[in-house]
Parts: structure tokens; sequence; C-alpha cells
């Protein structure tokens, strides 16, 4: 109703609901549904009952794989994790036993002398070691999703032939991306490839490289054409003896201490034009595409880490006495432990969701950034709670509790910091809006 100089004028109720724009209509059902919640048709999964299983629900291959990967990591990793945490160094025999029981090759074909397994399978298996070392964890989390996934995806067959057997075998890559200038803004890297001939050569140091101290090969972002700017980015294949490169002092960290992250250099460094992985210009989107598929291996190990920490304090918390009963006999503790066994769950859901989405070939950029975001959070919150439910032992080295700790804090960092991944969140909910 609105009142004139002359009189009342009617406005129907009709004509406000014409006139009213859409988002203003409380009532009217929003023509744009979030994409998670959207159901999709798949066919010949129904009379295999896939369709309808829990997410929890595993083949009989990723059963048993995961099953191995425990006893592995009890019998050869556990007894070596406190060493390798003082030491800042990887045993050998750790590395020997990954490539020995095929876990650095999961994905790959048996031709290559691969596992031949599920891209669930790589994160069930990165999930398992990080509840007993999360550095070892990365180890085979990079191997498989940055380093077999480049070769596979982009490399030549010539590629394939010379490197997937050597990566299957005995050989760790590292990829070489971020510089002291660009970090979270990874495509205004200064290193160069200049073309020469049939070769090129690349200048330019690389920063915060996961792996390399033991890496035989290198995958190195270098801009061939600055003018172009991130469309001149190409990712080079180096091998470690190659003349002119070197790696660096690996940083003192706080966590993950037994993976190496070293400062790499490259010096007039030759590399022959076959050795280009993919095309000329298209490495910042091999790049992308790499650590969306990366984020769900992260998150995978912030997940493993969390329930690992967890499982290793609830016992403690059920025989520790105070005041006549077990501290977990508090209605304040059991609270608090439903809370993060909780959190914990939605963790594993939002993480092997997007695994499975990732597997099938269905859009999965948000659902990883939204598994990676989270579990790095909740590994947070499990590692600090842990510390104080098991008291002053928890501060000490002698209970593995604070190394959990210290192992998380890089979660929120790599592969795209917490911010990163909220702005990509973000970004797909405004597409889907």
């Amino acid at each position: 109703m609105a009142r004139t100089g002359t009189g009342v004028e009617i406005i129907k109720e009709s004509q406000l609901k014409r006139n009213m724009p859409a988002y203003l209509a409380p009532w009217r059902a929003s023509p744009c549904v979030f994409r998670s919640s959207k159901s999709e048709l798949m066919p010949n999964l129904a009379s295999d009952g896939v369709v309808c299983a829990p997410l929890q629900t595993f083949t009989e291959e990723e059963t048993m794989l995961k099953n191995m990967v425990t006893k592995f990591a009890q019998e050869r990793v556990a007894p070596l994790v406190q060493k390798m945490d003082e030491n800042s160094k990887m045993e050998d025999s750790v590395i020997q036993g990954l490539f020995e029981q095929g876990l650095m090759s999961i994905e790959l074909g048996e031709e290559y002398g691969g596992t031949g397994a599920s891209f669930f399978s790589t994160i069930l298996v990165v999930e398992e070691l990080a509840k007993v070392d999360p550095a070892v964890a990365l180890l085979c989390e990079l191997q498989n999703t940055l380093t077999n996934k480049l070769f596979t995806t982009y490399g030549t067959e010539e590629q394939k032939r010379t490197y997937l057997p050597r990566v299957a075998k005995d050989t760790i890559g590292s990829f070489c991306l971020s510089e002291a200038g660009s970090g979270s803004d990874a495509f205004s890297l200064k290193t160069r490839a200049e073309k020469k001939g049939d070769y090129y050569i690349i200048n330019g140091s690389k920063m915060w490289i996961s792996l390399a101290e033991h890496a035989g090969v290198f995958f190195v972002m270098a801009n061939t054409d600055p003018s172009l700017g991130y469309r001149g980015i190409t990712c080079f294949i180096v091998d470690r003896d190659t003349e002119g490169l070197h790696v660096g002092k690996k940083e003192d960290k706080l966590g993950i201490r037994a993976s190496s992250t070293c400062p790499v250099t490259f010096e007039n460094v030759k590399v022959p034009e076959t050795n280009i992985l993919g095309q000329v210009g298209q490495g910042y989107k091999y790049a992308i595409g790499m650590l969306n598929t990366g984020r769900i291996g992260i998150a995978a190990q912030m997940l493993g880490l969390a329930q690992g920490c967890f499982d290793h304090t609830i016992p403690y918390t059920k025989e520790r006495v105070q005041f006549g009963k077990s501290v977990f006999d508090f209605q304040g503790m059991q609270h608090q432990i439903a809370q993060v066994a909780t959190q914990l769950e939605a963790a594993r859901l939002l993480t092997y969701n997007a695994a499975r989405l990732a597997e099938t070939g269905r859009p999965f950029i948000k659902e990883a950034s939204m598994a990676k975001y989270y579990t790095a959070e909740v590994a947070t919150l499990t590692t600090s709670k842990c510390i104080e439910w098991m008291g002053g032992v928890g501060f000490t080295k002698n209970y593995p509790i604070e190394k959990y700790y210290r192992d998380c804090k890089i979660g929120t960092i790599y592969e795209g910091t917490s911010n990163i991944q909220l702005s990509t969140i973000a970004k797909s909910l405004a597409q889907e809006y």
C-alpha cells in the first residue's frame, strides 16, 4: 500500500512479487543449487552396489593394501620415527621399503613395474603411513600424486619408457615450483629457460623444494618467454646429475623433519628439448592440475596424522586415574573427545569423497580444497587437544604427541595455504550461484 497526496493507491501483492528481485524472495525456491547437494545418476554402477555403498566401503584390493601398509608402518617405520625426527633424515631402509612394497608406484601400470591400483588406494596408503609418521607419508604422497602423475599424464612415450620404470624401482622425483619471491603467487616465478638450438639453458633458483635431498629427477618450472607472463612457464625434466644443478643445505624445520626441504639452484643447466614435459608454455596448467589432485593427498596426510595422534591419546586417558576415576570418565573430557572424534569423521568423509570424485573423473576442485582446508584445521585442533588431555607427558618427547603437533602445522601452508583453499572454494561457489 502506498499513500499519495490525492489519496490512497493500492498496489496489488502480485505486482510486488513480480517486481521483487529473486534474491529478496525468501520463500521462493532458488534456481541455483550448491553443486555438492545435486544428485547424479551414474549408469552401470547400480548393479554392483557402488552407488549406495558408504564412503568407507573399500574394494578387496583396497582393503588388502590398507592392511599391508598398516603392518609395514608399524614394523618398519614406527621403530625409526623418533630417530629420523631428531636427525632430520629419512632412513634409507624406509625409502627402500616403500619401493619394495610398491608404495611409490601405486597407480602405475604393471608394465612399468607399478602396482596398478586405484587413486583411492593412494589416499588410503598416505593416511595409514601418516598415522605413524607424516614425513614418510609425504614422501609416498608426492611420489604418487605429483611425480608419477606428471609422467603418466603429460609425458611422451619415450619419457614414460625412460623414467617410469625408474620411479617405480628406486628414483625419487621432486617438483620445483616455489621461489623466494613466488610462494602463493607461484606464477610470478623468475627462473628462466633460454632456447639455444635444440637445447634450453636454465638459470634461476628454487626454494622450499620437498624431497630434494634424495631426488634423482626434478620437474623444473621455468619461463621460456617472460613477455608472455605465466603463459611462458614450461615444465622441464632435469636429472640430478645434470651439470649446473645444485641442491643446497636442507632447512631446519619445525615438523616433518625427516622429509627434506632444500633450495635448488640452476646455473646454465643445459636441458635437451626432448626433456620438455608436455608443451611449451603449458607448465602453469600442469602445475594447477597436479596441485588440485595433490591436495587430496595432503588431506589424507593430515587426516592420518590427526587420527594417529588421537589413537595414541585416548587409551592413555582411559588408563590415567585422577580423583578415583579415569580421566576419560569425566564428562567434560568425554564431551571434548566426542567433539574431536566427530570432526575427524567429517574430515575423513570430505577426503574420501574428493578422492572418489577425482577417481571417477567428476569435478573435484572445490571438494579437494574443502578437504585440504578442513583436515588441516582438524589436525591442528586434534593435536593441540591431545597434548592437553595427556597433561605433562604430552609436552615431552617421551611420547609422540608433541611430534604430531609440530608436524601438522605445515598442512595449512604447503600445496596451497588455507587462505588459498578458501579463495578457491569461494570462487567455485560464486560460479555455482
